[in-house]
C-alpha cells in the first residue's frame, strides 16, 4: 500500500499546493483508489506516475468544492482517453450522485466507462477478499465522513523446504496447507497446514479524516491505525478560527493520533495563511503537533509513503 498526496491545501490552491486529493496505490492489483478530488486533480495525475485507467474507486468525504470540483473533469478525461473500460465506483455523502448527474446533464458529457455512485452511511462501505473499508461521520459544517481502509491479515510464510522434507508432493495441496487446512495424504498421514506456516502477517490500516474538528468518532475510526491522515487547517494559536469553521488545528490532529494510538500521523489540508514569511508558518504547525505526537509528518504535494505493517516503526518516504 502506497499513498501519494496530490493536494494538501485547504480552500484554495496555492503556487506549491493543490487542493485536497490523496491517491492510494495497490500495486498487487494495479489499482488506484482516490480520496477526494479537488479542482486540478487530473493535472496532478499528469505530473505523477499514475494512470487514470488504474482508478477503480473514489471516496469523497463531503460536498465542499475544494474536495469535489475536480471530480467531473477527471471522470470526463478518463472517458475521453478511451482506455478506461472497467467500472469506477464512487462513494460519498448524499447529493453526490445528484451533483454528478447535474454536471453531466448541463455539460452534455457522456462517460464511456460505467460509473456507479454509492451513498455512504456510518459502517461498512466496501469489502472484498483483501480489503475492507468503513466510514464514520465527522464534525463539519456539512455531512462529512472519514474513511478507514483495512488490509486483511495474510497467512504466514509457508515452509516449502519442511514440506518437501516431510515427503509432501508439490501441487494443489500446498495451496490448501498455506491456508491452514488439515490435509490427509495418500499414505494416511494428516498434516496441519498451520504447523508449516509462520505467524499470520497482520494487515495494514490507513485512516483518512478531513474536514473535521476534534471529535471522539475520529478517534474511534483511527484506533490502532498504521497511518492516520488528518487535516490540520489551523495553528493552535488560531484555535478560535478552527472552532468557528469546524476545522482542526495541528494540536487537535495530534491529540486524535495520540488517543487512537496510531503508528504515524500525517497532517494535510493547510490554510494558505501560513505561507513563508508570515507570523506563523507551516513549520510552526509541525512543531505544535510533534510536541504532542512526535511521529508526525507534514504532507506536501507529491509526498509518497509506503504504509508500514504494524510491526514496522516508520514510513518509507520517497519524493
Amino acid at each position: 500500500m502506497q499513498i501519494t498526496f496530490l493536494g494538501t491545501s485547504s480552500g484554495v490552491p496555492t503556487r506549491s499546493r493543490n487542493v485536497s486529493s490523496v491517491a492510494l496505490r495497490l500495486p498487487q492489483r494495479a489499482e488506484v483508489w482516490l480520496f477526494d478530488c479537488g479542482e486540478g486533480t487530473q493535472h496532478q495525475f499528469l505530473r505523477s506516475e499514475f494512470k487514470s485507467s488504474q482508478i477503480r474507486r473514489i471516496f469523497v468525504t463531503h460536498m465542499h468544492g475544494d474536495h469535489i470540483f475536480g471530480l467531473m473533469g477527471l471522470l470526463a478525461s478518463c472517458g475521453l482517453a478511451g482506455n478506461h473500460q472497467q467500472r469506477v465506483d464512487i462513494y460519498g455523502p448524499p447529493k453526490l450522485n445528484e451533483y454528478l448527474n447535474a454536471c453531466r446533464r448541463y455539460s452534455q458529457t457522456h462517460f464511456s466507462m460505467p460509473i456507479k455512485v454509492h451513498t455512504v452511511e456510518p459502517g461498512l462501505v466496501f469489502e472484498d477478499a483483501e480489503f475492507r473499508v468503513v466510514c464514520e461521520r465527522l464534525e463539519h459544517r456539512v455531512p462529512a465522513y472519514g474513511y478507514r481502509i483495512e488490509e486483511r491479515d495474510r497467512a504466514g510464510h509457508f515452509d516449502v523446504d519442511r514440506a518437501k522434507a516431510l515427503g509432501i508432493p508439490p501441487g494443489p495441496v500446498y495451496g490448501r496447507l498455506k491456508q491452514g487446512e488439515i490435509v490427509e495424504l495418500p499414505d494416511g498421514r494428516r498434516i496441519r497446514g498451520g504447523d508449516l506456516c509462520g505467524p499470520p502477517v497482520p494487515g495494514r490500516k490507513l485512516v483518512y479524516c478531513t474536514d473535521t474538528i476534534f471529535c471522539d468518532r475520529a478517534v474511534d475510526l483511527a484506533s490502532q491505525a498504521s497511518v492516520l491522515i488528518h487535516e490540520a487547517t489551523f495553528s493552535h494559536q488560531d484555535a478560535d478560527l478552527a472552532y468557528q469553521r469546524l476545522h482542526s488545528t495541528s494540536t487537535m490532529a495530534a491529540q486524535v493520533a495520540l488517543a487512537a494510538q496510531v503508528n504515524q500521523l500525517i497532517m494535510t489540508h493547510f490554510s494558505p495563511r501560513y505561507a513563508p514569511g508570515n507570523a506563523i508558518e507551516l513549520k510552526d504547525l509541525l512543531e505544535e503537533a510533534q510536541a504532542i505526537f512526535p511521529n508526525t509528518l507534514m504532507a506536501y504535494d507529491f509526498l509518497t509513503c509506503e504504509v508500514p505493517r504494524p510491526v514496522e516503526k516508520s514510513l518509507a518516504v520517497s519524493t
